[in-house]
């Protein structure tokens, strides 16, 4: 009977720092020796240069870099194996490969078979295919190797088991959306049912531009029951132990962190996503415009959980229009929450710009174009602010504004990073009463009152749009389920609304073109899911 300990480790790696990811490696294989005296430490997917590199693997210079790391992580291994992701160069072309390091060198090299190229992956536009199986012996027990979208397909699985594997160890950079840990965990049992041999998950953890890849690395046994699951948002280390008496290989049940709530995963999600963008940036923090009204009102709460209340300054901007419950309500969660506050007029600002266009409007009503000038009024302000002391600029727009174009260029859209991009106005006020069960941070009255811009005298969002009920459900069925106009209609909506609805999203495209990235929680943002052209005349809906 042989004993073995397996541990994962699920770390947070910097796109492009080969160097200081690969020493963020051996520092993990020195606390997991040191800790766990472990027969295998495995990484995941790519971790040597994080994921996506994107265009980064066309430089000429990375394969050298990552054969530099390579030899390093050769060097520190010694009496357990170590596995780790990295892209890797050959005459053929490049490979999203992992290899297999024990006693001072590389034992093993597998190539990845499976190449995702939907939603937001893009690898078959870098890598080539692999087309064998690597199953090694790992102190007497056949076991196989994958990558990431490997276990999602039928045949890596079904090849391995041909080959007489007892265990799968699958790298992994999975990245988020709202439900999809239930998923990987179907997926996983399925495979492991499939293969009829346990499989051990490590997935990255860290947030990359729009994408926050979540960690929770599990293990799951040959009948598909899962022994154990690490935490979620955070670099872990997880033992994983299991006895091989020459034929079966058994694992103890480990520990398995608690899964949370889908809300509260998603809140989760949007801090990470801030705080790695942030920090791996070398921002020194962000500014943001405190409306008073809710989208600015979770976005600082959201920064405050991510980075510090010390790392976040709010700005009211008022204007005629600002009413004095906004004034009163900003400045009570900005007390809340302990941030830097400080309130602007706009009017000095605006009043400027309307004498200096006076002879370009005159005999011209006003229309829009006035309430876009105090938009940008704000945006140039907190521009300024940021050039000045080095913060970064956090937008307030949500996904069904950036949708349907419901905000301004170089005004509220003005920024680095629009944390509520992929978030629905719906969601928006659930995200908000969730975050106030931890404890106060949005002022009630600003949950309890109609949305509005305040652009205008008695103004609310609902004068421009559908009830967001109804126009989060249309965007849902357009942007996340490809249904055409008449599908939508079939649902009971109605007619006029989903061709008004619809036609906005198509013609609003060149807004999101120049729109700040944002955290992606859904399984279709904005960005990288969704790539339509701007010019265009396919016709509306269908």
């Amino acid at each position: 009977m042989t004993t073995l300990r397996i541990v994962t480790a699920q770390i947070n790696p910097v796109v492009g720092d080969i160097e200081g990811n690969t020493d963020k490696i051996l520092d993990t294989i020195a606390r997991a020796t040191a800790a766990h005296n472990p027969q295998l430490i495995l990484f995941p997917e790519l971790v040597v240069t994080g994921y996506p590199p994107e265009d980064l693997l066309l430089r000429a210079s990375l394969s050298h870099r990552v054969d530099r790391a390579l030899q390093r992580i050769a060097q520190a291994t010694s009496e357990a194996y170590v596995i780790v992701g990295y892209p890797r160069s050959r005459e053929d072309g490049l490979y999203n490969a992992a290899g297999v390091f024990y006693r001072g060198r590389m034992q093993y090299e597998y190539f990845k078979q499976c190449l995702p190229n939907y939603r937001v992956f893009d690898e078959k536009r870098y890598f080539r295919e692999g087309k064998e199986s690597l199953v090694f012996d790992f102190f007497g027990v056949p076991t196989a190797v994958s990558i990431c979208e490997d276990v999602w397909q039928d045949g890596p699985t079904s090849a391995a088991r041909s080959q007489g594997a007892q265990l799968m160890l699958n790298l992994s950079a999975s990245p988020f959306h709202a439900g999809k840990q239930i998923e990987r965990e179907a997926l996983l049992a399925q495979r492991a049912w499939q293969g009829g041999m346990p499989v051990v998950y490590c997935n990255l953890v860290g947030g990359q531009d729009e994408l926050v890849f979540d960690g929770a690395s599990m293990l799951v046994s040959k009948e598909g029951e899962l022994l154990a699951r690490s935490p979620a948002y955070q670099e872990h280390l997880a033992c994983m132990d299991a006895t091989w008496n020459g034929k079966t290989l058994s694992f103890a049940e480990g520990d398995i962190t608690e899964l949370k709530p889908v809300l509260e995963d998603v809140y989760e999600t949007l801090v990470l996503g801030v705080r790695d963008y942030v920090n791996k940036n070398g921002f020194k923090g962000v500014v943001l415009g405190l409306s008073g009204g809710i989208d600015s009102a979770l976005t600082l709460a959201i920064a405050v959980d991510a980075l510090g209340a010390e790392r976040v300054e709010a700005v009211m901007m008022p204007f005629r229009y600002t009413s004095s419950m906004s004034v009163s309500d900003a400045e009570e969660q900005a007390r809340l929450l302990g941030v830097r506050y400080s309130c602007i007029s706009i009017e000095p600002m605006y009043d400027a710009f309307m004498a200096a266009l006076a002879e370009e409007f005159a005999g011209l009503d006003a229309d829009t174009t006035e309430q876009n000038l105090q938009a940008r009024c704000r945006g140039v302000l907190l521009m300024a602010i940021s050039n000045k002391k080095g913060s970064l600029v956090l937008t307030t727009g949500n996904k069904s504004e950036v949708a349907v174009g419901y905000s301004t260029l170089y005004g509220d859209m003005a920024g680095g990073f629009d944390v509520l991009k992929d978030v629905a106005k719906t969601r928006v006020f659930e995200l908000a009463r969730f975050r106030n069960t931890r404890a106060a941070a949005i002022p009630q009255r600003v949950i309890d009152r109609p949305p509005s811009a305040e652009l205008a005298p008695d103004q609310k969002d609902e004068d421009n749009l559908p009830p967001y009920e109804t126009l989060d459900k249309i965007l849902e069925r357009y942007i996340e389920r490809d249904e055409s106009a008449e599908a939508i209609i079939a649902e009971g909506f109605d007619r006029e609304t989903v061709y008004r609805v619809l036609r906005l999203v198509d013609i609003n495209e060149y807004k999101r073109r120049q729109a700040p990235i944002g955290t992606r929680i859904t399984e279709r943002g904005f960005g990288r899911d969704r790539r339509y052209p701007i010019t265009q005349k396919w016709p509306i809906g269908d």
